[in-house]
């Protein structure tokens, strides 16, 4: 047998032993993380994973009119797996009501977790459930912490409201829009367009699918819309962005107060890959437009 190839052999039975060692050393510490998470959870040898979750069964949730058991998708989960470099990498999905949606992503956010998408499973759902999907890697007491903070934040918000809030509770625009442009436009850096006082600005990127470039009329563009006064005012609208920009983009939207309401994906063979968010914020016109422009310094080309 020939040095490299023993040299090969010892090194996949080095790694093989590290593997080992790994493993069992998170099985040893699944008590541990269902007290960092404070959920209960399992371990499954074969795949190395310790998985935590709870079903969401605080809440009746109807699908056109049947009631849906939290068997049949309504359960909340993460999981914890090491990694080659000793490290832990941790993916989840949590259920959500709309209320809780926002307070937890800043949860997850503010301690270390990515948040990578964010949708519905469900039509004619009641009340409305959304998934979130989390993600992180890095010492496992610190990511367990992060994930128990993530569930902690949803027991509070049903500990205090029972049931899932139906709106925002912000205060109703008027009925006529009357949108200042020029203070937005000088904010943003960019002419926008007016139509019966409202405000829209729009922001193009690009990406390639084979060969091929498409931009902005193609669909890849940020773009922010305004409506109501400038002391009272709603924006909305969608941010393109690389994948390496979604967490930065997320927390100075949070940041600023402003919701998130998706994250996904529009295309696929796009290179870059461009991830959209679509986002909701209520309040002073130039203030919004102010979060929206430091968001803006992490998604533009």
């Amino acid at each position: 047998m020939g040095l490299g190839r023993c040299l090969a052999y010892a090194l996949v039975f080095s790694w093989a032993l590290g593997s080992t060692a790994i493993a069992q050393e998170t099985k040893l510490e699944g008590a541990k993380i269902e007290q960092w998470t404070g959920a209960k959870g399992s371990w499954n040898k074969d795949q190395t994973v310790f998985k935590v979750g709870f079903p969401r069964k605080e809440v009746k949730v109807t699908v056109d009119g049947t009631a849906l058991p939290p068997f049949m998708g309504l359960g909340t989960w993460a999981a914890f797996s090491p990694t080659r470099d000793g490290m832990v990498m941790v993916m989840g999905d949590n259920v959500l009501f709309q209320d809780e949606v926002n307070p937890v992503l800043s949860a997850a956010l503010e301690n270390g977790l990515d948040v990578t998408a964010l949708h519905n499973h469900f039509f004619y759902d009641n009340p409305k459930v959304y998934f979130m999907h989390i993600s992180g890697m890095g010492p496992l007491k610190k990511l367990a912490e992060a994930v128990g903070k993530v569930y902690a934040k949803v027991h509070e918000i049903r500990a205090v409201h029972p049931s899932p809030a139906e709106d925002f509770g912000a205060q109703p625009l008027p009925e006529a829009s009357s949108i200042t442009a020029g203070p937005l436009e000088k904010i943003l850096g960019v002419k926008g367009t007016a139509q019966d006082g409202m405000f829209k600005a729009v922001f193009g990127r690009t990406t390639q699918m084979g060969k091929d470039e498409f931009g902005a009329d193609m669909g890849v563009n940020t773009w922010a819309a305004f409506m109501g006064s400038d002391g009272n005012a709603v924006v909305d609208g969608d941010f393109a962005m690389h994948e390496d920009e979604v967490t930065k983009v997320l927390k100075a939207l949070r940041g600023g107060g402003i919701n998130i309401v998706a994250i996904h994906n529009h295309m696929t063979g796009d290179s870059p890959r461009i991830i959209f968010l679509h986002f909701w914020g209520h309040g002073k016109a130039e203030a919004l437009a102010r979060t929206v422009q430091r968001a803006l310094r992490f998604a533009k080309d």
